[in-house]
């Protein structure tokens, strides 16, 4: 098949200069705004709590807890524990059956669609139209307005962006509520001139089937005059590896040679950041991180050459901070932002215009500034990995292992895993060093059948394993006998505060004990 460029895809320069022109005003408007982040963010904070009680005193939740004598955040501590997704389930069951008014006073028709608990498979995150539009699509504005503002020769409107969505098609639910991957429900909902600049064909867009998805995809936009891209890593590269497969071109920039921008989120991109700039061959490429989830859209890098993302304050989300001394207890103390310290993880917790309430996140982050509030995302409190987006917990991986040993009569003694990195030439996956009281007899049925029960149990793993086009079979690695305990005591770490790292988003300890696991002790 040949693809050649199509000059009838260039944007007609009067729309570009419309839709600059647009910019560069809403960029000076809302630079105004966000100066606020650095001359009042505790009272911005505050603004943002009064009106999120104020908006659901009349609420099933705000009666029950009286919202309606609620003025600070002190009120609210006292008289609401942090909350887990398990915590909110019967209130989101309620929301699912179609009863209004339950947490947030707007009737919710979307629910975000994530990773699940021990006890489910997917997690169903309420989503408001509120939440939709002064939440997640400010911050796609907010996005373009700081990369404008930071590069004011960009060409970005010039030509089309790839928005590469979810791995769901929509669902519909019970009482007409429907689901779907965050970034599904957001491409069903774009407005018309983001529509027209991406040129979204949301038959392609939200196909379930992504190796027809990323083919039609590649056929779509390799005439068109692409500046741009958004999606998470692993899926972005297998996009990108199709469309230099059809064109048999050795870089990005050949076939789009004014590709300069890259939005990430979502996942730790630097496994991939050479990668990627091998495959674009150019050195105009500038790549934004965002920091978003099911919950809601935290963080932005706004600063070039920078990692830090700035804690966007104005989104209808308040936040708590949770000390890591404080993360196992039953009823943690949290601290508002005006008593976080530099360089100390927390734990996140969120109050949001969807109608979750002192909700555990579990991402923790680090502050590097203070004035403004920039951070770093530093990990999760609990084991996992999500380098594919596959949000694999600890508690999916222990029950997976278990009922796979149990089905072929094995018992495991200790294991770790590690994600094995994509770049242009292999697929990414999972590395499973698993140290067996007797060893399988046949490693490649262990796998499979580990696989599936994975598929099973996790949601997003099952989406990402998708005829192996981002992420592969899982990989698996015997133990001699004792290595983990070997390890551990070379280590110095024998004892029980000391654990193996049973699932980590780099392979800093699976290296260290593979390459411990074959010599003499």
């Amino acid at each position: 098949m040949s693809f050649m460029q199509s000059s009838n895809e260039q944007i007609p320069v009067f729309i570009v200069q419309l839709v600059n022109s647009i910019v560069s005003s809403f960029v000076r408007k809302r630079l105004k705004e966000i100066h606020a982040y650095w001359q009042d963010p505790i009272g911005l904070q505050q603004n943002v709590f009064v009106e999120l009680i104020k908006r659901a005193e009349d609420t099933s939740w705000g009666k029950s807890y009286q919202y309606n004598s609620i003025s600070k955040i002190e009120d609210l501590k006292n008289r609401l524990p942090v909350q887990s997704y398990e915590d909110f389930k019967p209130f989101i069951n309620r929301i699912l059956k179609g009863e209004n008014n339950v947490t947030w006073p707007d009737k919710i028709d979307w629910f975000a669609k994530s990773s699940g608990t021990s006890s489910d498979k997917s997690k169903f995150i309420p989503l408001s139209f509120e939440s939709m539009k002064k939440c997640h699509y400010r911050a796609g504005r907010d996005v373009m307005g700081f990369y404008y503002r930071n590069y004011p020769a960009s060409q970005v409107f010039t030509g089309k962006g790839i928005i590469l969505g979810g791995s769901h098609e929509i669902t519909s639910m019970q009482s007409g509520k429907r689901s779907g991957d965050l970034s599904a429900i957001l491409l069903q909902n774009l407005s018309p001139l983001a529509r027209f600049l991406t040129s979204v064909d949301l038959k392609i867009s939200l196909m379930d089937e992504w190796e027809e998805k990323i083919l039609k995809l590649s056929e779509q936009y390799i005439p068109r005059d692409v500046t741009s891209l958004s999606g998470v890593p692993s899926w972005s590269l297998v996009l990108l590896k199709k469309v230099l497969e059809l064109t048999g071109k050795t870089s990005i920039s050949e076939v789009w040679p004014n590709f300069e921008l890259y939005i990430h989120g979502g996942v730790s991109f630097e496994p991939y950041r050479d990668c990627f700039q091998q495959m674009i061959g150019s050195e105009k490429l500038n790549c934004v991180e965002t920091y978003n989830a099911s919950e809601g859209f935290f963080g932005i890098q706004d600063q070039p050459n920078s990692r830090e993302l700035l804690l966007m304050l104005d989104y209808g989300i308040y936040y708590e901070f949770i000390p890591l001394a404080e993360i196992e207890n039953e009823n943690p103390e949290t601290l508002s932002l005006e008593e976080v310290e530099l360089d100390k993880d927390y734990a996140l917790v969120i109050s949001t215009n969807s109608g979750l309430w002192r909700y555990n996140l579990g991402d923790t982050i680090k502050f590097t500034n203070l004035a403004p509030f920039r951070f770093m995302i530093s990990g999760r409190t609990k084991h996992f990995i999500n380098v594919f987006g596959e949000e694999l917990m600890i508690h999916n991986t222990d029950k997976a292992l278990a009922e796979t040993c149990e089905a072929l009569q094995l018992k495991p003694i200790e294991y770790t895993v590690a994600p094995i990195f994509m770049d242009q030439q292999n697929k990414g996956g999972h590395e499973w060093l698993i140290e067996f009281e007797r060893n399988p007899s046949d490693i490649k049925t262990f796998a499979l059948l580990l696989d599936q029960n994975l598929k099973r149990i996790n949601s997003d793993y099952e989406a990402k394993r998708y005829r192996d086009i981002a992420l592969a079979l899982p990989v698996i690695q015997l133990g001699r006998s004792n290595i983990f305990y070997d390890w551990l005591k070379q280590k110095g770490r024998l004892g029980g505060q000391h654990k193996i790292p049973r699932l980590l988003n780099e392979r800093i300890f699976i290296e260290e004990i593979l390459k411990f696991n074959f010599e003499e002790t």
